[in-house]
Order: C-alpha cells, then structure tokens, then sequence
C-alpha cells in the first residue's frame, strides 16, 4: 500500500508513541517489503538496487485498494484498528479508520509532499508537519515516516550485499545499507534480509542514528493477495520492549483499478 545515517532534521525517534485517543497525525500504510521475483542467482550490485526497490514498492501498483487489521501489543493493553487504504502512483494515498468506533472515520491523505489528517470528532483537518516523521503512529511501533514512506533505500542509503549462504537452513542475501550523511532520514541503518531463490522478503532490521538496534519487521503468511503472492502478515518488534509487537494482517487487495478522479482531495478526505 511503503523506511532510515540519516539523520531527519528537526526530528526524533519515538519508541512510547501517543495514546490511542490522541489525534491521529500520520498517513497511509506503507508497511514495506516487497513481493521480490527475479533468479537464485548471487546478488551483483544492481540486483540489490532491484531488491531494495521492490522493497519499498510492495503492495504498490498503478493504483491499490485493501483492507487490514494493525493489532498492538504493549505492556499495558493490545488493541487492533481495521483500516481503508487507496493509494495512486506513488504520490496518493488516502487511509480510513473503519473500527474501533472511537477512531471510526479518522482518515489521512497524501498528495505529492502534502498531508492532512481528518479528525471527525471535532470536524478539523490538520496537516501534518515534516517534523512528525519518526514519530510513533497510534501507539504503534511504526513511524508515520513507514507510513509516508518519504525516503527510498537505494536513494538514500549506500548499500551492498553483506551476506549470502544458509541461514536457519534456508539461502538467503543480506543487504545492509548505510544513510547518505545528507538524506533526510529517520533510520541510520538497515539490514534487509531476503530468500535467495525468491527474493521473498524475511527480516528487515531497524538501526538507529547511533546504530543501536531498535526494532525489527518480519514477512510471515506468503500466499496470494490481490493475484499477487505476498506477506500477508507484517510483525514489528522492539529492540528494547520485551513482548511488545505490532502485528499487520492483510484482508484483500486489489491492485491496478480505476479510481474516482476526485478521491485524493480534501473534500474526499472528510467523507
């Protein structure tokens, strides 16, 4: 529906997030990592390029349609929203809260570098500064930058294959990749690991600006959705929260449909 030394000025990574009745700041579902196809064959230098690409491209089509469960776990509470999600192109995107009541209607939508975040309780649309981006979105442990996905790994990050061989007896190819010292990114590092014969996405993990590890994001479930074979499962984990995660579960997809001209506005957005 898409992650990173970077170093996003004027902003910060915040592991406790807001509450579940604060207003929801943050946009449409990135929720990364890729429905990677291509041959078993090591991973030269532009193989990987295509990997992190695909990365950041999955659940992206021409256009996309899909519903889904985020379900949050925390030392003191699990909760779970069920959520809309449109997206365009790689510049729109509108997210809609369907359940629980209290944040039913709570949308957000992106067009081009703009985002606005409705808030039907009191009728308000806010948009949302460039300063909330590594910030926690719903209580969850992803960021509204996850959400965004402003930054591209073979963009903004050096790279280059770290690994290939057996792992946990599977092939497997690891990338890291290193922020460029002037990309405006949340993450420092990034680990992305893939299934060799398949690319099929198996771990991305998470470095701070300081290269502590801070969380990671595993692909569960691979099966079809939307006539694609994809994670139908996300699971993100604290480095430093014990037995907290949060938990995306895929319900459909739709991929490359037609759309209302007028459904990334304003105007669609408070509907």
């Amino acid at each position: 529906m898409s992650l990173i030394g970077h170093r996003r000025q004027g902003a910060s990574i915040s592991r406790s997030g807001p509450g579940w009745g604060r207003v929801f700041r943050f946009v449409w579902i990135w929720l990364t990592v890729l429905i990677l196809s291509g041959s078993a064959k090591a991973a030269a230098p532009s193989s990987a390029r295509e990997i992190l690409d695909r990365v950041d491209d999955l659940f992206r089509g021409k256009s996309s349609h899909g519903r889904m469960v985020m379900t949050v776990t925390t030392a003191n509470w699990k909760r779970s929203l069920t959520i809309e999600a449109w997206s365009e192109g790689k510049e729109k995107s509108l997210l809609r809260i369907l359940a629980p009541t209290k944040e039913k209607g709570t949308a957000t939508l992106r067009s081009g570098n703009d985002i606005w975040n409705f808030l039907p309780k009191v009728n308000r649309i806010i948009k949302l500064p460039s300063s909330m981006m590594g910030s926690s979105w719903m209580g969850s442990h992803f960021t509204n930058d996850d959400l965004v996905k402003e930054s591209r790994m073979a963009d903004d990050y050096t790279f280059e294959v770290t690994f290939e061989g057996q792992r946990a007896g599977r092939k497997v190819v690891e990338i890291t990749c290193v922020a460029k010292p002037e990309a405006v990114v949340v993450w420092g590092k990034l680990v992305v690991e893939v299934q060799a014969e398949d690319y099929m996405p198996l771990e991305l993990v998470y470095y701070d600006e300081d290269l502590k590890r801070a969380r990671t994001m595993r692909f569960e479930d691979v099966g079809l959705l939307g006539g694609r074979r994809l994670p139908k499962k996300l699971v993100v984990t604290p480095a430093d929260k014990p037995g907290e995660s949060t938990e995306v579960s895929y319900l459909e997809m739709s991929f490359d449909l037609s759309l209302p001209a007028d459904l990334f506005t304003l105007r669609s957005l408070q509907q």
